[in-house]
């Protein structure tokens, strides 16, 4: 006897798997199912009904959206950044032994900050948001960029250097703010 359930919305996104299914899950994209190319409508169901209880038990653990931001919000994040970040920038940059030609707020959403070819510094507004500690490490990571333009691993020793506990500091960012 089969369970019958309410249907489940899902994208299939047809692969060079070999001969194997797999689910994955996100807030951003929903329920996908990547399958080998050439795989059949009915094995893909099955496969779906059968993986049912632990979709949706995935789908009950993802965090909630958060309400976008306010213009005065957004303004309030802008305005500390402006104050605050060049001040950690001149303040790590002294200690590293590094100048930046410039340091510019942005309202990037992907991106915490960026460094470019004429040294200039990039830092996202919405970094404001995270724990002083995350902000510091996004700082000494930039500025780390003005010595080794890379992500090697002289680079990763360097922002190790300035901030030994460097790892735990990253891991803020991957928290929701």
């Amino acid at each position: 006897m089969s369970t019958e359930y309410p249907p489940l919305s899902y994208e299939v996104v047809y692969t060079r798997r070999r001969g194997s299914m797999a689910i994955r899950i996100s807030r951003e994209k929903g329920v996908r199912v990547f399958v080998p190319y050439g795989t059949k409508r009915q094995p893909i169901e099955a496969f779906v009904n059968r993986s049912r209880p632990s979709i949706e038990a995935a789908l009950t653990r993802l965090p909630q959206p958060k309400p976008p931001l306010s213009e005065a919000e957004i303004a309030a994040l802008r305005r500390r950044a402006e104050t605050e970040l060049p001040e950690r920038v001149k303040h790590f940059a002294a200690f590293m032994g590094v100048r930046p030609s410039y340091v510019k707020i942005t309202a990037a959403k992907k991106r915490f900050g960026s460094c470019n070819s004429r040294r200039g510094l990039c830092f996202s507004l919405y970094l404001m948001q995270y724990p002083p500690e995350a902000i510091d490490y996004v700082v000494v990571h930039e500025l780390a960029h003005l010595r080794h333009p890379n992500h090697s691993p002289a680079f990763h020793g360097f922002v190790a250097e300035i901030l030994p506990d460097a790892a735990a500091r990253r891991a803020l960012l991957r928290q929701a703010p």
